[in-house]
């Protein structure tokens, strides 16, 4: 075999032999994520719904208002001091957390976050959405939704 032959067949086996390796090192997993929202109701004259995005058995809630409608023509955009709450648990087990928290709302979709974490496969998550305003009596949206990575 030429000099040529044999390093050319040289590098070709080892082009292949290293570039297994790597690529199956390098093989990128990802597991999709599953957004589902409950039904949007009225609550404090705007929609309101809660949702939740689960990865695997990782999940995270967040509850969303917005204007329930287009505004009517010639009035002014709704500003609401609210007051939200979003609680989560797995059913029959650990609690994902509760936040209480203050939004200026101005006519803008918003999302409240922040509570989540990892519950057991086959778990089933319940999660609590509020808004209230003064003189607005709360009453929650709710949502249940299966983990069944």
């Amino acid at each position: 075999m030429s000099r040529i032959a044999l390093l050319a067949t040289a590098a070709v086996g080892l082009a292949l032999f290293g570039a297994a390796p790597a690529t199956a090192a390098h093989a990128p997993t990802t597991t999709a994520t599953t957004l589902t929202c409950g039904p949007s109701a009225l609550r404090v004259g705007l929609s309101t719904k809660v949702c939740a995005e689960v990865t695997g058995n990782s999940v995270q809630l967040y509850g969303q208002i917005n204007l329930a409608g287009p505004p009517s023509p010639g009035s002014a955009l709704p500003v609401k001091d609210l007051t939200t709450t979003l609680t989560g648990n797995a059913v029959g087990g650990t609690s994902l957390g509760h936040l209480v928290q203050p939004i200026h709302f101005q006519a803008a979709t918003t999302q409240v976050r922040g509570i989540g974490g990892t519950v057991p496969c086959g778990s089933t998550v319940h999660a609590e959405f509020t808004s209230s305003a003064p003189g607005h009596p709360s009453s929650p949206v709710t949502l249940d939704v299966p983990v069944t990575c």
